[in-house]
């Protein structure tokens, strides 16, 4: 049976890591890290999301501020409040909560987010610097897995890396993590996506499956070889007449019968989900050190 990642438990001790730093910062009269996050609109998800890192800031010893914008706002207004943050020396980095209402084009407003300042990773920027293997903030989901590997000491060197999902925020910069020079890296990596063909062929040759496609339980045991560490990203909301409140979140993977071959996997909850706040609060305490752009 699979060892469980537990995404969880490493998210708390990365924070509690952060937190003894802060307080020596704070001992030594240096900047407390300051993260700050703009809110367009009311979407429920979105607010989840913000609020769990306001109160993660409030935990860890960080300063925090939430700036809610209507749904109504312009563009134009939205690329003003970014030009502030921009410019104001207390913030160390900041994000903009994705999605954003439909008459904003979310690319320009990435593009007007100060790359020093882009704790999200997000900016053209990062991601060149990333696929350089440059110091940048990597993006926050990527980060974290890469953390949950390094600390459950996975050997990824020399090993066939499938990603399933190619999107700019997990499958694509996944793909290039894995292979890169670096530890955990120097896979051989291939990148499934909804066009590949026989895409069984690659998972079944996979020493470690990426899977960030967002389809409940896609994944099954026939799909995998034994011994495979199998990362899941996905998170869906299906009814569910079990729960009480009448839902229930499945992952990418068909999780019981595929933990059965598995030698590492990542349940849904509490796998990759509770490393992003953890990677979001890494890049923001290298933004405050000014460890990226000196």
């Amino acid at each position: 049976m699979a060892t469980i990642i537990d995404g969880k438990l490493i998210s708390e001790q990365i924070q509690n890591e952060i937190a003894i730093e802060v307080q020596s910062i704070a001992e030594q009269g240096g900047k407390i890290p300051h993260l700050a996050a703009i809110l367009v609109g009311s979407d429920g998800a979105s607010e989840t999301y913000v609020g769990a890192k306001v109160k993660a800031c409030e935990k860890i010893g960080f300063e925090s501020t939430l700036i809610r914008l209507p749904e109504s706002t312009t563009e134009e207004d939205l690329i003003r409040k970014i030009g502030e943050l921009n410019n104001d020396p207390g913030i160390d980095g900041y994000i903009v909560q994705l999605p954003l209402p439909k008459h904003i084009n979310e690319q320009k407003i990435i593009e007007a987010v100060d790359p020093k300042k882009d704790v999200d990773g997000f900016h053209p920027q990062s991601v060149g610097r990333m696929a350089l293997n440059l110091p940048t903030y990597l993006p926050a989901t990527p980060y974290g897995i890469i953390q949950l590997l390094e600390r459950y000491n996975i050997e990824t060197s020399g090993k066939h890396c499938v990603v399933i999902g190619r999107s700019n925020i997990v499958g694509s910069p996944m793909s290039i993590l894995m292979a890169r020079n670096a530890a955990p890296g120097n896979c051989t990596v291939t990148l499934t996506h909804s066009r590949t063909k026989n895409l069984k062929e690659f998972t079944l040759k996979a020493d470690i499956l990426i899977v960030a496609l967002g389809k409940a339980e896609f994944l099954t045991a026939d799909m995998v070889k034994d011994g495979v560490v199998v990362i899941d990203v996905g998170i869906t909301r299906l009814p569910s007449d079990k729960t009480k409140s009448g839902y229930k979140l499945f992952g990418d993977v068909k999780y019981d019968e595929v933990a059965a071959k598995a030698s590492f996997i990542t349940p849904v909850p509490g796998g990759v989900g509770p490393m992003t706040i953890a990677s979001l609060l890494m890049n923001t305490l290298k933004a405050s050190k000014k460890e990226v752009y000196r």
